[in-house]
């Protein structure tokens, strides 16, 4: 199997980080070389734009400088780590990336999708995800999960009527692009969902 690149979204505590590395496992005893990583950050410019993002003591930021923020780290990113390795044939797992901004700043803080659409293509051009796993879980449950972990960043301190509009982004995603996303129920215990999303892998690339 060539280099592929697989991203882990959804509303808070929905289990990415959980899963993640579960994936990860199974695919090296596949025989892949996996690389796991995040957004904001994943290199060292990036991480340092993702703590000015994530302090839940800044100020709120103008919505526009929020995506431009997020699509200087992701640049970054891309071209400092994702692009090398899918070149060198490695699979690439990352906790968040395109359709988290569609997702925030979009449906949730309510900047033009057209607009956001129009930076991606300008900072990283038609690049995308090989698949994106959505994790669906209700709100309530998933707020209640980010609290538990505690130190609550910016995001996780934001509203429930703001994670409702989350969740409904992340659902008119998947239903735009169905060949790129798969939805998975995220209240399922995590054997049932490391099984789906196995299931979902081989279906795609084996």
């Amino acid at each position: 199997m060539s280099g592929r690149l697989i991203t882990f979204e959804g509303g808070e505590g929905a289990g990415k980080s959980t899963q993640i590395p579960i994936l990860a496992d199974y695919l090296k005893s596949r025989g892949q070389t996996v690389i796991q990583t995040r957004e904001p950050g994943g290199v060292g410019n990036a991480e340092r734009v993702r703590e000015l993002l994530l302090d839940p003591e800044a100020d709120n930021w103008d919505g526009i400088t929020e995506v431009l923020l997020h699509y200087a780290a992701r640049r970054e990113h891309v071209e400092k780590l994702i692009r090398p390795a899918l070149k060198r044939g490695d699979w690439v797992l990352c906790d968040r990336f395109a359709d988290s901004t569609m997702a925030y700043q979009g449906f949730g803080s309510g900047i033009d999708p057209g607009l956001i659409r129009k930076i991606h293509c300008l900072t990283l051009g038609e690049f995308q995800s090989d698949l994106t796993i959505i994790f669906d879980l209700p709100v309530d449950i998933g707020m209640s999960r980010a609290e538990a972990r505690g130190a609550a960043d910016r995001y996780e301190l934001m509203g429930k009527s703001f994670h409702e509009k989350l969740r409904k982004g992340f659902l008119n995603i998947s239903r735009d692009e169905p060949d790129r996303c798969m939805v998975i129920d995220a209240t399922q215990a995590i054997d049932d969902v490391a099984n789906g999303i196995r299931a979902v892998i081989k279906t795609r690339f084996e």
